[in-house]
């Protein structure tokens, strides 16, 4: 735990650092992070993030202990499933129609980003027309802050399997550095790359290459 935590004090100084790099929008006058910012800093911070916020089997333990640290309260009861209905249905409406499913499981909602809207071809870096998809995700982060969000990449079998690993991670850690970015803390985010190893349909075609090809969010109630 003392590991974790030295690395994500790291993660803090690099996302202080991109929180410096500000512009003012000239239509609503708020501070943003500039793109070229994001662009630029996206892939040092994502390694940073692999880094501190990828863990092993006490990940998600090591993500609660944190959670209580920063005083994020714990959900009990019945209200748990009253609170992901909620968040689940924000998410919903947030996400019609840009190409991000939303998928309920137990008391756990799935987002699935698929690459071909998130990434370029072989790339990491975040396409900037994803950005407000990004932002609307971010904003129901920030509302329903007592959970937890599993950010896993994962590709189709083309390639070797070290490149599709690395290529996974990385895309991974963007994505949780786009949300470290929007004021989503980075207690709450455990990073993890599969590479080619959990595919969802068949690698044979073309579509089912493209299905694989994606970064999930898993969305879990925080319960101490």
């Amino acid at each position: 735990m003392e590991f974790f935590m030295k690395k994500l004090i790291c993660v803090f100084i690099a996302a202080a650092f991109m929180s410096g790099c500000m512009t003012t929008d000239p239509y609503t006058g708020q501070q943003k992070t500039t793109n070229t910012t994001k662009g630029a800093l996206g892939g040092a911070l994502a390694g940073a993030l692999i880094g501190a916020l990828t863990n092993t089997s006490d990940g998600k333990q090591a993500a609660k202990n944190a959670m209580i640290g920063a005083g994020i309260g714990a959900l009990a009861g019945g209200g748990v499933g009253y609170y992901m209905d909620r968040q689940e249905a924000k998410l919903r409406q947030q996400l019609q129609g840009t190409g991000v499913s939303v998928t309920r499981v137990g008391d756990s909602i799935i987002l699935n980003m698929p690459s071909n809207i998130t990434f370029a071809v072989d790339s990491a870096r975040i396409d900037a027309q994803f950005y407000d998809v990004m932002n609307s995700v971010a904003l129901v982060f920030q509302e329903f802050d007592q959970t937890y969000i599993d950010v896993m990449g994962h590709t189709d079998s083309t390639g070797s399997e070290e490149y599709n690993m690395g290529l996974s991670q990385n895309r991974a850690g963007s994505v949780a550095q786009y949300f470290i970015s929007q004021q989503v803390l980075p207690q709450r985010l455990i990073v993890s790359g599969f590479g080619e190893t959990r595919p969802v349909t068949t690698n044979d075609t073309p579509e089912g290459r493209a299905a694989n090809r994606r970064v999930e969010l898993q969305i879990s109630p925080f319960t101490g």
